[in-house]
């Protein structure tokens, strides 16, 4: 069940700086009551930094298969 205010994107396997380049467009796109939840094939660490320069907060949760689920949302 997705839930409500929930925007979803895959960016696996995509070669850089496409997944980045992806997730900037769909967080600029984003409503501001809204998350956006990506599903990436490694720990994109240099967007943590541009994540928290752009008052955005951010989890990430390892999965199974070795690719990485990131809840991102506007800090509070």
């Amino acid at each position: 069940m997705r839930e409500r205010g929930l925007q979803e994107l895959d960016v696996c396997g995509l070669p850089p700086p496409e997944p980045f380049e992806r997730i900037m467009h769909a967080l600029a796109s984003l409503p501001a009551e809204s998350a956006l939840q990506v599903r990436i094939h490694r720990e994109p660490y240099p967007l943590y930094d541009v994540l928290r320069d752009n008052g955005y907060a951010w989890h990430t949760t390892p999965l199974a298969d070795g690719s990485y689920s990131i809840r991102i949302s506007r800090s509070a």
